[in-house]
C-alpha cells in the first residue's frame, strides 16, 4: 500500500513522531486532500497536550490546511479532484442540534474540529469532510493561504461582525500572529484602526500594516490615548495578557466593545466602567467554511498577507517549538513536500 508521513501526537503531552502511515482512502461525504502546507496555530497546543477531553490518540493536530482534493468519497457533491481546497479549524456539524437548526452551525453541540476530532494536516495527506473545505483562490500561494485558515479567519470575521464602520476607530491590541493580521484587515475595511503593543519598535510595522495611530502601551495609558481620539468603537483583543486587555476597557466609546479573540489570563472590568457608556466584553468564534472562503477572497482583492516562517516537514518539530516560543514572526508554516 502507498505510504505517507504524517506527525502524529501517540499521547497528551507526547512529542511529536515523523511516521509513515498508508495513505487513507476517503468514505462517504468526506475528500482525500494532497497538503502542500499547514500552519502551526498555538491551539495545536490542545491536541499535543491533551488539553480537550476526549481526543483519541495517535491524533495528527493541525488546522491551518491547504491543498489539493486527491480523491472524493461516494456522495461527495460540488468538488472533485485537482481542486484547490483550505481546512479551518471548524471541521463540520452534526445538523441535528438545536443551534444547527437555528442555523448557528458554528455553535453546532457536536461539530468537529480538524486535528482534534479527526486528523490534520500535519501530514503529506489528509481526509476531510465535505462540509468543512473551502475554496482556494488561485491567487494565494499555499503558504500564503494556510494562515488565513483560522489566525486571518478569525480577525477578519471578528471585525466584520464587530459592528463597527467605516471611518470609525478600531484598535488592534498586540501585533503578533492575529494582529498583525487583524491591523490589515481593519485598516482595508476602512476603520481609523489603531495599533496598540508594548515598545516603540513596533510603530515601524504597525504603520506599514495600515494603522493609523500607535500606541506604546509601556509609555502611554492606552485607555486615556484611545480616549483622546474619541474612543474606539471595537477593540480587537488579539494578545495573549488578560492584564492588557484588562488596561484597555476605558478607552472604548459609548456602545462600545472589547472583542476578545486571543485566549489567557482573567479580564477585569469594574462594573461602572460598562454600565456607564454602556460597554460591552464578548468573544468571537472563528468561523465555518464559508466564511474562510470570504477571508481568502477579501485577502485576495486588499492585498491581506501574513507574514510567515516556512519550515520543511522534516523540521515540523522545529516549527512546532518556533510557533510556542512566541518569537515567530509572526505566523509559523510547513511546506509539505512535492
Amino acid at each position: 500500500m502507498p505510504k505517507m508521513r504524517v506527525a502524529q501526537v501517540s499521547r497528551a503531552k507526547g512529542p511529536l513522531e515523523l511516521v509513515e502511515r498508508e495513505i487513507p482512502a476517503p468514505k462517504a461525504g468526506t475528500v482525500r486532500i494532497k497538503v502542500h502546507a499547514c500552519g502551526i496555530c498555538h491551539s495545536d497546543v490542545m491536541t499535543k497536550d491533551g488539553l480537550i477531553p476526549g481526543i483519541q490518540y495517535p491524533r495528527v493536530p493541525g488546522h491551518e490546511v491547504v491543498g489539493a482534493i486527491d480523491a472524493v468519497g461516494p456522495g461527495v457533491v460540488g468538488w472533485a479532484p485537482g481542486q484547490r481546497v483550505g481546512v479551518g479549524w471548524w471541521g463540520g456539524n452534526d445538523g441535528t442540534c438545536d443551534a444547527c437548526r437555528r442555523g448557528e452551525l458554528w455553535a453546532c453541540q457536536l461539530s468537529a474540529v480538524s486535528g482534534i476530532t479527526f486528523d490534520g494536516g500535519y501530514a503529506e495527506y489528509m481526509i476531510a469532510p465535505m462540509s468543512a473545505l473551502a475554496r482556494l483562490p488561485d491567487e494565494l500561494s499555499a503558504t500564503d493561504a494556510a494562515p488565513l485558515m483560522c489566525a486571518g479567519l478569525t480577525t477578519f470575521n471578528a471585525l466584520r461582525n464587530s459592528g463597527a464602520r467605516p471611518g470609525e476607530v478600531v484598535a488592534v491590541l498586540g501585533i503578533g500572529g492575529l494582529g498583525h493580521l487583524g491591523v490589515q484587515f481593519a485598516a482595508k475595511m476602512g476603520h481609523r484602526t489603531v495599533a496598540i503593543a508594548r515598545g516603540k519598535d513596533k510603530e515601524a510595522l504597525a504603520r506599514k500594516l495600515g494603522a493609523h495611530h500607535y500606541i506604546d502601551s509601556q509609555e502611554r495609558d492606552p485607555a486615556a490615548e484611545l480616549s483622546k481620539l474619541g474612543g474606539a468603537s471595537v477593540i480587537l483583543g488579539t494578545a495573549s495578557s488578560g492584564e492588557a486587555m484588562s488596561s484597555v476597557i476605558g478607552g472604548l466609546a459609548p456602545n462600545g466593545s472589547l472583542l476578545v479573540i486571543g485566549a489567557g489570563g482573567v479580564i477585569q472590568a469594574s462594573p461602572e466602567v460598562l454600565l456607564l457608556f454602556n460597554r460591552s466584553l464578548r468573544g468571537w468564534y472563528s468561523g465555518t467554511s464559508i466564511d474562510s472562503e470570504d477571508t481568502l477572497a477579501f485577502s485576495v482583492l486588499q492585498g491581506v498577507r501574513p507574514m510567515n516562517e516556512v519550515f520543511p516537514m522534516e523540521r515540523i518539530g522545529e516549527a512546532y517549538e518556533r510557533m510556542l516560543s512566541g518569537k515567530a514572526r509572526f505566523r509559523v508554516v510547513v511546506k509539505m513536500p512535492g
